[in-house]
């Protein structure tokens, strides 16, 4: 790698320049990276949806579920596993694929199948929903509506066509719908007395609705010089209508809807209730998908809102909750913060230790450019700024000042040597160019075994060990330029001093503090010799002490927790109670809303 040291030397405007470019490059991804607290894990999971109203949970398992499933083991491909929840009238079967899987061969070889499953469902049987999304996608807002003068029914239309519309446009966002509130339906409640009086049962009206609630093709006529499009009034567009609706001719007199059933504008039965502040409210919750920025989604909703929210009553208030994002930033600015620490005690240490403000500058420098470019690659690679490549990275400072370190410190001893500049960098950099490699090849590999973890822990900790190995990687290439280049630069007048043939008296405070450092830290050096003589005189001794402290420690082992994620505090208690099976939804909102 020599031939790049004297590049350095021979063109150094090159790397200033490139330096610059790193500067300016790493800048805009950081600008533009998506920002999130975890990486995207990466578990692809497709939701199918059944939906038969009022069967039992047991007939929908025999007839709907069981059989499906048995259809996605034989057709589709690279399925991890599959897990379903039955309830009355409804099926959620949840396929989890191997990762890595195509997902959007996944999906179609889902609906594929589903819309064969169908045809062998029960009569009446609908299609599924079929909705796509991966273990990233998680819920990272939640939008509170409620209303003092406004009824249920609205707030879960507004909150429908209105608030979910216009965040539906926002990249990187999915929103489900709405919890709580109820949603609209014309309802015909049907008085069983007067029905059975006529002789009439309830399938009847539904004949008779079926019948005359129609959509029919019907075209235009051209009549003179104009073309009409021609309308007719198959289906009933007001309630009155619905009620004149004719069901059956009983006796020479005609039976009509409102002579037999209440039509009123109502809701469906509820199966959800959401309780804001004391007050029945709708709770819309916001999911991230995939790799996008949680800030980013954040800041857009926040954004919308205020010119949503203008367009609706006035009545109808908003309330963000659960707001994610405060979460990531703080654990983000968290490390930064960690980690800007890190490098400030790194730049002391090297000042104390290598006495030279200059030589400080020059590793101090090729940190942050190590950094930046470990977050360009890992932009290009489709990674997010989070906590886990953060991690890395502050994990790396310590570790990248070695090859520019030791290579300053070897040219200062050939400068030592009455050695012209050029020929001491030269002679420090080829002398501990092969070292340098070794260490640096040694430190990445590692962090190889990662890449062989499976599971969600290798979407986790891959970006880590990338984080590391990029500017590990950078940091040596920039040890071969960059700092060969700044060294011919900053480390003139030290040169000077050293040809000269003596150096600098302690005049200054600061020369005192560490000519006083360096006698300290000789006589430190003395005092480990002498511990270290006494260790190779006693080897039993010593190899007792360590296999001891060893068994001690591995005996601490069951004393410490096991858990996928350390333990956070989100400021945010979560209660999941379930009642007596069976329980009404009224009755369980009795018992919470006390």
């Amino acid at each position: 790698m020599m031939w790049l040291v004297r590049m350095a030397l021979k063109r150094p405007y090159t790397f200033v320049v490139m330096a610059m470019l790193i500067v300016i490059l790493g800048g805009v991804t950081i600008l533009t990276m998506p920002t999130d607290i975890f990486p995207d894990i990466d578990i692809p999971v497709i939701s199918v949806v059944w939906n038969y109203p009022g069967l039992a949970p047991d007939e929908m398992e025999k007839r709907i579920v069981n059989n499906y499933e048995r259809g996605l083991t034989t057709t589709v491909n690279d399925i991890e596993h599959i897990e379903s929840q039955t309830l009355s009238g409804m099926s959620i079967i949840k396929i989890f694929f191997q990762p890595g899987a195509k997902i959007e061969a996944a999906t179609a070889q889902v609906t594929a199948i589903s819309q064969t499953a169908v045809r062998q469902m029960p009569p009446g049987t609908t299609p599924p929903f079929i909705i796509r999304y991966s273990a990233s996608s998680v819920p990272i807002l939640q939008v509170a509506l409620e209303s003092d003068s406004l009824s249920e029914q609205q707030l879960f239309d507004y909150g429908t066509n209105f608030i979910r519309a216009d965040f539906s446009t926002i990249r990187g966002l999915q929103m489900p719908y709405p919890y709580g509130g109820k949603q609209r339906e014309i309802m015909i409640d049907i008085d069983l007395r007067r029905l059975y009086a006529w002789g009439l049962s309830p399938s009847d009206v539904n004949t008779a609705l079926g019948q005359q609630n129609v959509i029919v093709p019907t075209g235009t006529a051209k009549i003179g010089a104009s073309e009409y499009p021609i309308v007719l009034n198959a289906s009933p567009e007001l309630l009155d209508q619905i009620a004149d609706i004719p069901v059956k001719v009983v006796r020479g007199t005609t039976v009509y809807v409102r002579d037999v059933a209440n039509v009123r504008d109502g809701y469906a039965p509820q199966t959800n209730i959401v309780h804001v502040g004391g007050k029945k409210s709708v709770l819309m919750s916001v999911l991230k998908l995939g790799s996008a920025s949680t800030l980013e989604v954040v800041k857009r909703i926040r954004d919308v809102l205020p010119s949503t929210m203008a367009k609706l009553p006035k009545e109808l208030g908003a309330t963000l909750l659960f707001d994610q994002s405060l979460f990531v930033r703080a654990a983000v600015s968290g490390v930064v913060k960690e980690a800007g620490i890190a490098g400030t005690l790194t730049a002391i240490m090297l000042m104390v230790f290598l006495g030279s403000w200059r030589s400080t500058l020059i590793v101090v420098i090729s940190i942050p450019l190590s950094i930046l470019v470990s977050i360009v690659v890992l932009s290009w690679l489709g990674q997010t700024l989070n906590v886990m490549t953060l991690g890395g990275m502050s994990l790396a400072v310590g570790i990248l000042v070695d090859d520019a370190t030791v290579e300053i410190e070897n040219v200062h001893r050939n400068m030592a040597q009455r050695k012209p500049m050029i020929r001491a960098i030269l002679d420090g950099a080829s002398e501990i160019a092969t070292p340098a490699f070794v260490s640096t090849i040694c430190i990445c590999i590692v962090f190889v075994p990662v890449v062989f973890i499976t599971g969600a822990a290798k979407s986790l900790f891959v970006p880590l060990a990338m984080a590391v190995v990029f500017a590990m990687l950078t940091s040596y290439f920039l040890s071969r330029t960059l700092v060969p280049t700044m060294m011919r630069y900053l480390l003139a007048k030290e040169a000077a001093q050293h040809a000269a043939g003596h150096d600098e008296r302690p005049r200054t405070l600061a020369a005192r503090f560490f000519a006083g450092f360096e006698r300290s830290f000789a006589r430190l050096r003395t005092a480990y010799g002498a511990w270290l003589a006494w260790a190779l005189g006693h080897r039993a001794t010593v190899v007792l002490g360590f296999v001891g402290f060893v068994v001690l420690s591995i005996g601490l082992f069951p004393l410490v927790g096991r858990d996928f994620f350390p333990t956070v505090d989100a400021g945010l208690i979560k209660l999941h109670v379930r009642g007596v099976p069976g329980t009404r939804i009224e009755e369980t909102e009795h018992e919470f809303a006390k």
